[in-house]
């Protein structure tokens, strides 16, 4: 139970009349648990909310807005709460309203001569990808919550996945959005269009705001040909140099139908051998990485499969690839994919650990991944590092877990603010981003101001003080 003063109970009240006593939950009642929505996924934080608001439709979005803006209080967009860099929950004064946007899931329309589909925000990926499939199109957005995630939660980070090689990050995806205002009003710009040039690109603006500028209720994503077959090859490879290299050959042998290029080191696949035996991770033993490459073919599986067969050659020949395995059947695809969408859950099976998200130019990672290994071998000795990600894209998920035998929390407490530190400074010496697809939230907040280019971190905080100017729409996110 907590003590609310008048105004928060009559804003309370309000929300209740606007979306139904049903749909805003409080403290207020005793057996009410709002932890599901205080607690973010990684379980870092538990914040502590004066509400939890479900609006069913747009109309109730803005009346919600423009009441906590008429009472000053500050509102934290939510939508399946997957996200990794604590952007989602509430700060723990107790005075901020999550917005959650589940219930407002629908499909709204599918327009099969555009290549669209109109969702709201609070539909799952997984049910996004279903309705697409069911009308004979691809929604090529996948990642690993899919079954839990929201596209208005991937549009407010840019969320990346599995085919950002072929199909773009979630911006590239999105032609248009509805939005809902920090002062409650409704943009309305679902149109779909392919071109516009009638003045700034907002739609853009939004993506990857994090709930900061705006809050985004649907979105006209794009819509693809299925393919006509798909194929995923296991490789091992020598070397980071020799994924790079494969990659490369890749791009040039498969071209477009190159949708999906992942490659993970050998600790991190011996973490899923060894909490997931049943999976039979192929190949892992024998060579310090392996790559994962998916082929998705416009003509026939007999046309795949002399590509990849193909390219395999050609990549042995050359010496990128040591063995190499070819699924057979959609059901040894799918098992191959568990097997990398399966690494972070082994890593939490290990302990504690600390999470990086960073992308670099293709052409470095190499470099740096060598010289940053070495860097925290000598910092913390018997670290062990969890390298995997999209290779294709630059992206790499570069994981630290604590040194065998070491006490977890004690490891974070003494060692995740230096760790953070080297490594960011070797992202900004090799020219990259210290976040590449899960955005700043408020984990990264006080450290992207040591990273971003000045002049950008100004232009976002003008941006923010217009279109946000009390502050209410996600704060201390993205900018502090």
């Amino acid at each position: 139970m907590t003590t609310l003063t008048q105004p928060q109970t009559d804003l309370i009240a309000q929300l209740r009349d606007i979306c139904g006593t049903a749909n805003v939950l409080t403290h207020e009642e005793p057996a009410a648990d709002l932890s599901p929505w205080e607690q973010d996924w990684r379980k870092r934080v538990h914040g502590l909310a004066l509400a939890v608001v479900r609006p069913g439709n747009t109309a109730e979005v803005a009346a919600v807005v423009k009441a906590c803006a008429a009472a000053n209080t500050a509102i934290v967009p939510q939508g399946g709460n997957t996200g990794l860099v604590v952007g989602g929950v509430p700060d723990g004064s107790g005075t901020q309203i999550v917005l959650s946007m589940t219930r407002m899931n629908a499909v709204r329309a599918i327009d099969p001569a555009n290549l669209t589909i109109t969702v709201e925000a609070g539909c799952v990926l997984q049910n996004l990808q279903a309705a697409a499939e069911a009308a004979g199109f691809l929604f090529p957005l996948s990642l690993g919550a899919e079954g839990s995630c929201t596209i208005g939660g991937n549009l407010g980070t840019n969320a990346g996945g599995t085919q950002v090689v072929r199909y773009g990050n979630t911006r590239e995806l999105c032609l248009g959005l509805e939005v809902v205002t920090a002062q409650g009003e409704i943009w309305h710009g679902l149109s779909g269009l392919r071109k516009d040039n009638t003045g700034y690109d907002l739609r853009n603006l939004m993506i990857g705001s994090e709930g900061t500028l705006g809050i985004i209720t649907a979105a006209t994503m794009k819509l693809y040909p299925q393919p006509a077959a798909q194929l995923t090859a296991w490789a091992a490879v020598p070397s980071m140099d020799a994924a790079v290299a494969l990659l490369g050959l890749a791009h040039q042998r498969l071209g477009p139908g190159l949708t999906g290029f992942e490659v993970m080191n050998q600790f991190a696949l011996g973490l899923v051998d060894k909490h997931y035996p049943q999976l039979r991770v192929p190949l892992w033993q024998a060579t310090p990485w392996c790559v994962l490459i998916e082929n998705s073919d416009s003509e026939n599986e007999q046309h795949a499969r002399s590509q990849f067969e193909a390219l395999l050659e050609a990549a042995m020949d050359q010496g990128c690839v040591t063995d190499a395995v070819v699924a057979e059947s959609l059901t040894q695809a799918k098992g191959l994919w568990h097997i990398r969408e399966s690494i972070t859950l082994a890593q939490a099976q290990e302990g504690l650990n600390i999470k990086h998200d960073i992308s670099i130019p293709v052409s470095r990672i190499p470099d740096f991944v060598a010289e940053t290994d070495a860097l925290l071998a000598r910092e913390v000795p018997g670290v062990r590092m969890v390298d995997f990600g999209h290779l294709g894209d630059g992206n790499l998920h570069y994981n630290v877990q604590a040194p065998e035998g070491v006490d977890e929390k004690a490891f974070l407490r003494d060692f995740e603010d230096p760790i953070n530190t080297l490594v960011f400074n070797q992202v900004k010496r090799y020219d990259g981003s210290i976040s590449a697809e899960h955005g700043v939230g408020e984990l990264k907040v006080g450290k992207l101001p040591l990273y971003k280019d000045p002049t950008a971190l100004a232009m976002m905080r003008a941006i923010k003080q217009t279109l946000d100017p009390q502050n209410i729409l996600n704060p201390g996110r993205v900018l502090a």
